[in-house]
């Protein structure tokens, strides 16, 4: 192997390295705010915008997963409450697991879709918030369609359209055609698109506000 390759394939496991930290840090982070703002009723809606839920079809299986993190304390304190210092350490873990699992459930709940006076934001947890301003958007429609497990989450059409998908189990239902391409921040990096579709648990109240302001 060259001296140059070694030198690429060291940057691009560094950046790699860095990314993934970069990545954790921010769900940390998120998870503190989601409690935060659960705690003190202080949902992320902008002024004068009506917030709108996307957790509806992910909520059992996370009520399923924060249960089973509760159950599992006991039962690993009863296997290693022999050994003082594994039992803390272990005890620790699994409290910051749980209580880690119920941030992330709060999430959606603490950060929803808004419709209101600058535009639509489309959320997916703590993670990512997609502002669409009025100006933007083209048009709004309702548009269920269900796709394949680990589908790409943006896709190019014959036309050369971009679309993102920011799907909830597989499924959306509403899509927002916008008026030129613009850039997206996302976790994984920018994309560039053309349509936005994502899941609104009651898009028929989605749509009616919607036609509020356009």
């Amino acid at each position: 192997m060259s001296t140059g390759t070694v030198a690429s394939h060291r940057r691009s496991l560094w950046e790699s390295t860095k990314y993934v930290a970069r990545r954790a840090i921010t769900m940390e982070i998120g998870i503190w705010q989601s409690l935060y703002r659960f705690v003190f009723r202080r949902p992320r809606v902008p002024a004068g915008a009506v917030g709108f839920t996307y957790h509806r079809q992910v909520w059992t299986i996370l009520m399923i997963f924060i249960g089973l993190s509760a159950f599992e304390i006991p039962i690993i304190d009863l296997i290693v409450h022999r050994w003082p210092v594994v039992r803390i350490a272990f005890l620790a873990l699994g409290i910051w697991g749980l209580t880690w699992m119920i941030g992330l459930a709060l999430g959606f709940i603490t950060r929803p879709h808004a419709v209101g006076p600058e535009g639509i934001r489309v959320r997916n947890g703590a993670e990512t918030d997609v502002p669409l301003p009025w100006d933007d958007v083209e048009s709004v429609s309702l548009a269920k369609q269900s796709d394949e497990a680990k589908a790409p989450r943006v896709t190019v059409d014959d036309e050369g359209r971009r679309t993102l998908w920011m799907r909830m189990q597989n499924e959306t239902n509403i899509e927002v055609a916008l008026e030129r391409t613009r850039q997206i921040r996302l976790p994984s990096g920018t994309e560039t698109v053309d349509v936005v579709r994502f899941w609104v648990d009651e898009p028929k109240d989605f749509l009616a506000e919607v036609r509020k302001h356009i």
